[in-house]
């Protein structure tokens, strides 16, 4: 079975971080789920517009490309899934969001998460 990762803040945008997350994850054989509030298929996997509607209760990863007052209001719903690890990367983190991921008891990394899967961000 494929490890899972629900990628917040995909992107059409093959130039943003959460563009090239959904590539690299693919790379390395994981099934990626996109999150976007209005794409419906990003990089050719199908978008859900919220962690919620992403048919699975159990995600290996969940890894956020958006503002941490985004991630703030939605941390809520991504504990109400089993995730395995939650990351930050660069410009979601803020201790606000990691004080309440931690007290929700999600597994907090913070880092690149590209980088975590032996990727290039920048490719």
């Amino acid at each position: 079975m494929k490890p899972t990762i629900a990628i917040v803040g995909a992107s059409n945008d093959r130039n943003k971080f959460g563009n090239r997350a959904v590539r690299a994850y693919l790379r390395q054989g994981f099934d990626v789920f996109p999150v976007h509030p209005t794409a419906e298929v990003i990089e050719g996997v199908r978008a859900y517009a919220t962690v919620r509607d992403i048919p699975l209760a159990r995600l290996d990863r969940v890894s956020l490309y958006v503002p941490p007052h985004i991630g703030v209001g939605i941390i809520d719903e991504i504990a109400a899934k089993t995730v395995g690890e939650l990351w930050l990367n660069p410009g979601s983190e803020s201790p606000e969001l990691i004080e309440k991921a931690g007290q929700l008891g999600l597994n907090v990394a913070v880092g690149c998460s590209i980088v975590d899967v032996g990727e290039d961000p920048h490719r």
